[in-house]
């Protein structure tokens, strides 16, 4: 059984950098600057897709250094993409990018009160999916040895199972070791967890989870909101699961 699976189709924006509150203050292109991270989750044409990215944008309206993940009914993808942004003074926007094959994606998002972060909707005709924005923020990436326990929640689908939810509490070591216990929602399976995780200095990763009695699932993931959450997307084959993990 497949630990970390949620269905989610992201586009990353990886460091939304603001400040004030969004009804106190007016928003602009200059709102969204740095590197961010999204999530998103729902369907394609009726299939399961989820999608974890991270990217960089300019303030003026741009992104640029996107990498993204994506999982469609279990057939997994990785590659690149670039986009443009545009944000109205009342703290809503749209976004289009894209990615290396030359496919497009667009949406709407709506920043938060306090400009930390957004939640956002495709409006692409045939996909019903939607997912958060996070800033990366101020945060010192890698094997830092610094411990953190996480909560995790993640919701998605196996390929001939159905819809597993999962809900857990994640320990890493700082040194690249995974412990702690989960439960899943398939037949109320609980179980302790092991695994390892590697973190990169631009707040990228993969982690290698396994439950006690299963087999190991693997994930890549992005570190938003300077280090106390993590956005996650599982790339096992057959599988379409995401979630995230927070202090």
């Amino acid at each position: 059984m497949n630990f970390l699976k949620l269905c989610v189709a992201v586009v990353v924006f990886a460091s939304m950098i603001v400040v004030g509150s969004a009804s106190a203050a007016s928003c602009s292109n200059a709102t969204l600057k740095g590197v961010i991270g999204s999530l998103d989750a729902g369907f394609n044409a009726g299939q399961p897709e989820a999608t974890l990215t991270q990217s960089t944008a300019d303030g003026n309206g741009h992104l640029t250094g996107g990498t993204f993940t994506s999982s469609t009914n279990g057939s997994i993808a990785t590659g690149t993409f670039t986009g443009t942004y545009s944000i109205a003074k009342n703290c809503t926007g749209s976004y289009t990018v894209t990615f290396t094959n030359n496919t497009t994606a667009s949406g709407n998002f709506y920043i938060d009160d306090m400009k930390k972060g957004a939640q956002t909707i495709r409006t692409d005709s045939g996909f019903v999916k939607s997912g958060v924005i996070l800033g990366q923020g101020a945060v010192a990436c890698g094997l830092t040895g610094k411990k953190q326990t996480l909560a995790a929640n993640l919701f998605g689908a196996i390929n001939g199972v159905g819809a597993v939810a999962i809900a857990g509490q994640v320990i890493l070591d700082g040194k690249g070791k995974v412990a702690g216990t989960e439960t899943a929602s398939l037949n109320g399976m609980a179980a302790s967890i092991s695994g390892t995780y590697t973190e990169n200095a631009n707040c990228t990763g993969t982690a290698q989870i396994t439950p006690q009695g299963f087999s190991t699932t693997n994930f890549n993931f992005v570190v938003v909101n300077g280090g106390k959450e993590i956005l996650l997307i599982e790339t096992d084959a057959g599988t379409t699961m995401s979630g995230t993990m927070q202090e």
